[in-house]
């Protein structure tokens, strides 16, 4: 049986975000849970962090110049096919992307370099993407 596509409506955040790592025992910096977004996970292996490229003290091995889109949800959990749907075009666009899942819903985060491109490929996909240009009067 073959489902219809896909098409998700997206937000993208105004502010730019960095991408941090730190020791796997590192204590939780208090930089990291401020902000509008922030994502912090812990593995055996690292201590990685996204927020907003302002908040990260020098220093500290980041990835700066981040854009993050955020998908209208929520979603169930047990939903199928809502990240493959928006990773899908962009990989067939050659936009690089680091995924962060909430229980409702997910967040796009894309090189500023690579904006166009991502909001391009996704609009070709049949998603839509609200930025502060499209939602200005």
């Amino acid at each position: 049986m073959c489902s219809a596509p896909r098409h998700l409506e997206l937000s993208l955040l105004p502010e730019r975000y960095a991408i941090s790592q730190l020791a796997a025992g590192a204590p939780l910096p208090e930089w990291a849970t401020q902000g509008p977004f922030f994502s912090v996970t812990r593995t055996g292996e690292e201590l990685s962090v996204v927020t907003e490229v302002s908040r990260v003290p020098p220093g500290v091995h980041s990835q700066f110049g981040w854009r993050v889109l955020k998908v209208h949800g929520p979603f169930v959990l047990s939903e199928v096919g809502v990240l493959s749907a928006l990773a899908a075009p962009l990989a067939q666009a050659k936009v690089s992307l680091f995924a962060v899942s909430t229980f409702n819903t997910d967040y796009l985060l894309v090189s500023a370099e690579q904006l166009r491109a991502a909001i391009s490929a996704l609009e070709k996909a049949g998603h839509k993407v609200l930025t502060a240009e499209s939602t200005s009067g």
